[in-house]
Parts: structure tokens; C-alpha cells; sequence
């Protein structure tokens, strides 16, 4: 075996292509900062406790863990920078009002997300902090967008979900942590038979809103459907008419709804969102938060 042969999943990027990427690193940084983000650099390794504190059992899975030889502590190398920036927000900067940042940097992964997929992908994102306001999901939707067309590849497609609807129902059911950890892992890669064995203790009405989540995505009408179709609870009204306010705020966006899309989750208690798009370079990952 030669020694210059990298991990599988891991890739060097040549001239041209490390020309590209920084290229679009340093635009959309441009971008956020003209738009009042400011740049934060978290650490590539933390202690593993603080680094998961508050994430869901996928991120632990896709963290890797080594141990300290200073210390003797567990240290992981970050799979996702959104924790780390939100602990940079709470306990370093502490600031009262809202608190734009932005970042950029290399994380690392356990496995890849798909056969496409970098190991080591480079994640970009900015976060809005202290405004539970539906002006902060509108603001920062629309500068995804921006970011994307800047970089020449306009979203296709903007996915909506919001975690209410489903935070809503587990409560309802009253589902201890084990059920709802179930439940929210089939959700996210849609394994509907996985999700019906999983409901098959449930009470009515929930079980019936649970299986239904997945087949709630498409256009705004999904929105209407989801109105008639799920239990009349108060959290679930307010998630939906948000969803319908920020179709009703950027009709210029090309949006879609998606019930059962809850990536980013364990991160945030309203919106999630992603965009698609075709041709962008696979070493480049975008994440938004609220």
C-alpha cells in the first residue's frame, strides 16, 4: 500500500479547485459581514462533553473522539461548528440583544453523508441569536439565497419544516426520550414502515399525525393539508401560520414545505430549512440556523 494514499472520503484539493472554493469562502464572508454577521473561528477539537452539549445521538455518532494527552479528557474533533458557535454566543460573548455571527472552516466526519461525500466537508453558515421574531427566519432565508447566488448556482429549492409541529405531537402523546429519539430518526430518512412499527403503541389521533408527517411536502397546499389532517393543538397552528407568513413574505423564493425534515433539530426550536441546488462543489456544505 503507498504511503500517500489517503483515508477513503478524503480528498486534497488541487489548484484550481482550491482557487474556487476559496474564492467563494471569501465572498460569502464578504456577504455576511456587509449584512452586520460577524466572524467567529471556533476550535477544530473541544472537549467531547461541551462539544455535543445539547446534540442529537446522529452528531455523536458522526464525531471522532481521541484522548488528550495533556489532560487524559476525551477530546472530539468537531462534525458540525453550530454548537460551537452557539457556546461562543452564550458563554463568551454573553452580549444582551441580538447577536449576528458568521463562520467558515474544515469539519470531519465518522462516515459520509453519502457516496458523493467528503469526509472532511467545508461548512459555512451564519446564525441569528436573541430575536424569536419571524423577521429573523425571513432575514437570514433570504441571505442564504443571496449566498447562493452569488456563488452562481441559485437554490432550486428551499425546504421549510418547523420542529414545533413535531415537539407538539410528541408532547401530546406524552412519549418518553427513547420513543421520541424513534420517532424523530425514521422521520428524518423517511422509513416509513420503520416509523409505522415504531407508532404501532401510539394513541389515535397522534399515531395517524405521526405516519402523516411524511407525505405533508410540496408546495403551500401541503400547508392546508396539514391544517386539516393533524390534531387541533395550539403549537401546531402557530407553526403552520409561520409557515404561511414567510410564503406569503417571500414570494420570490422558491419554497417548499416539508413536515418531516427535521435536520438540525437538536439546534433549533423553530424554523429549519436547506436549500438545493445543482452544480455546487462537493467540498462546500451550507448551514443555516436561527
Amino acid at each position: 500500500m503507498s504511503n500517500w494514499l489517503l483515508p477513503e472520503y478524503i480528498a486534497d484539493a488541487l489548484p484550481q479547485e482550491a482557487i474556487r472554493i476559496d474564492q467563494l469562502r471569501r465572498s460569502a464572508l464578504d456577504l455576511f459581514r456587509v449584512h452586520g454577521y460577524e466572524l467567529v473561528i471556533p476550535p477544530l477539537l473541544e472537549h467531547l462533553d461541551s462539544l455535543l452539549t445539547g446534540s442529537g445521538s446522529d452528531l455523536k455518532l458522526r464525531t471522532f473522539n481521541l484522548i488528550d494527552q495533556l489532560s487524559g479528557r476525551t477530546l472530539g474533533l468537531r462534525a458540525d461548528m453550530t454548537p460551537q458557535v452557539t457556546r461562543i454566543d452564550a458563554h463568551l460573548l454573553n452580549r444582551a440583544g441580538t447577536v449576528r455571527l458568521c463562520y467558515c472552516g474544515s469539519v470531519l466526519h465518522t462516515l459520509p453523508a453519502s457516496l458523493a461525500s467528503s469526509r472532511e466537508p467545508i461548512q459555512l453558515g451564519a446564525e441569528f441569536y436573541g430575536y424569536k421574531g419571524i423577521e429573523a427566519d425571513i432575514e437570514i432565508i433570504r441571505l442564504m439565497a443571496l449566498a447562493l447566488k452569488m456563488a452562481g448556482t441559485p437554490a432550486s429549492c428551499i425546504d421549510i419544516s418547523h420542529v414545533g409541529v413535531f415537539l407538539a405531537l410528541i408532547r401530546a402523546a406524552g412519549l418518553d426520550a427513547e420513543a421520541e429519539a424513534n420517532i424523530l430518526s425514521f422521520l428524518q430518512i423517511k422509513d416509513v414502515s420503520s416509523l409505522r412499527d415504531s407508532c404501532v403503541n401510539i394513541s389515535e389521533p397522534y399515531r395517524s399525525a405521526f405516519l402523516r408527517l411524511p407525505e405533508l411536502y410540496g408546495d403551500i397546499s401541503r400547508i392546508s393539508s396539514a391544517s386539516s389532517d393533524l390534531p387541533d393543538l395550539p403549537e401546531i397552528s402557530l407553526a403552520l401560520k409561520t409557515m404561511r407568513h414567510l410564503h406569503e413574505a417571500m414570494p420570490e423564493l422558491p419554497l417548499s414545505f416539508d413536515l418531516a425534515d427535521l435536520r438540525g433539530y437538536n439546534y433549533h426550536n423553530g424554523i429549519v430549512f436547506a436549500a438545493y441546488y445543482p452544480g455546487f462543489p462537493s467540498a462546500i456544505a451550507f448551514r443555516w440556523a436561527l
